[in-house]
């Protein structure tokens, strides 16, 4: 196949997770009132635990987003049988690069031996992970590329201050402490396909935030602002539970449109995993009963960039010629909504 005709495919995932697991008793510990957080993280989030890059009894950062990037690109690179001269660009989607320069993406690529090639960076939230498989295929599909990395991750330990009095701050500051676990994904796009292939059929991005205040903030201050007492995330959970349903239907309804499909065609569904409790009302709210929905919030936590990717890991073993599948990403900071969709041949 020439030109825009040619199939992508999902050669092979690889993901990395920081350290061990930290349940809420070890969360609840650090923030106080440890039995009425533990029972109100149960009652209205439902995360079980979460991967942090930061020590929580000393504060030490001991991964950076670099480093959980170069992992899970070697372990994806290794798992689809490609070397460092096979990938002809590279592709990352990141809210919290390492620094503004250079670029992460970069530190990455040059860990991993990949050189002389195409790299780009994204900056974006919970969709970034999306729009960076979506600029990669777009160059797989055009040529003359035929194998490309695509990462995506996410660390907020340069946001944890473990000094401050957490019994002051208020929802939209303490929610995200909660919420959000770090980590990274890599997968390979390749036009050639592999053993048992994937087919990329479709990827939407589309940017719905015109006259819709933001859902989220995450500040990048310098050395000239530090003090000027904004705070460095805040969130609007209401505004998200209220959003983010709608937007998850709209793009399942657009992906499926264009496949000419309808939801009893789907085997599997990667809902947007932003809380237990609210992706299990996305769930309900898709209304598309006959696809196994493949959730990991519970377990590793809102590791925003990192979790489409972690998804694929889980669906990937899972599928058999002929499965359908559809993944939805929705970024609340200033509204995309993205999703993608993907048939085993």
């Amino acid at each position: 196949m020439t030109g825009y005709d040619r199939e992508v495919h999902v050669a092979a995932v690889g993901t990395a997770l920081p350290g061990p697991p930290v349940d809420n008793a070890a969360l609840a510990r650090v923030i106080g009132s440890e039995s009425v957080f533990e029972q109100w993280i149960d009652t209205f989030i439902g995360i079980r635990t979460r991967h942090l890059s930061v020590d929580l009894e000393t504060g030490e950062i001991h991964y950076s987003l670099a480093d959980l990037g170069e992992t899970a690109g070697r372990r994806a690179m290794s798992a689809a049988g490609v070397t460092p001269d096979d990938i002809d660009v590279v592709v990352m989607g990141t809210a919290t690069p390492d620094a503004l320069m250079p670029a992460t993406v970069n530190l990455i690529a040059d860990r991993l031996g990949v050189n002389e090639v195409p790299t780009y960076q994204l900056q974006s939230g919970c969709t970034g992970a999306v729009q960076a498989i979506d600029v990669a295929a777009r160059m797989l599909r055009g040529g003359p590329y035929r194998t490309a990395l695509v990462l995506g991750g996410d660390v907020c330990a340069k946001h944890v201050d473990l000094s401050v009095d957490f019994s002051r701050l208020a929802p939209s500051e303490l929610v995200n402490m909660i919420l959000f676990g770090d980590g990274s994904g890599a997968v390979v796009l390749s036009v050639d396909p592999p053993p048992a292939p994937v087919a990329l059929r479709e990827v939407l991005v589309r940017f719905v935030g015109r006259g819709r205040p933001p859902g989220q903030v995450v500040e990048w201050f310098g050395m000239g602002d530090r003090a000027d007492g904004r705070v460095a995330l805040r969130e609007d959970f209401k505004a998200i539970e209220e959003q983010v349903p709608g937007l998850a239907r709209a793009t399942l309804e657009e992906l499926l449109r264009a496949q000419g499909w309808i939801g009893a065609d789907l085997d599997y569904l990667l809902p947007p995993q932003l809380s237990v409790r609210m992706t299990d009302e996305i769930v309900k709210h898709l209304g598309v009963h006959r696809a196994t929905p493949v959730n990991c919030v519970a377990d590793i936590g809102n590791a925003a960039n990192a979790l489409p990717f972690f998804q694929l890991e889980q669906l990937l073993p899972m599928m058999r010629p002929g499965d359908r599948a559809v993944a939805i990403a929705i970024e609340s900071s200033k509204w995309i909504k993205a999703g993608l969709v993907l048939e085993r041949v």
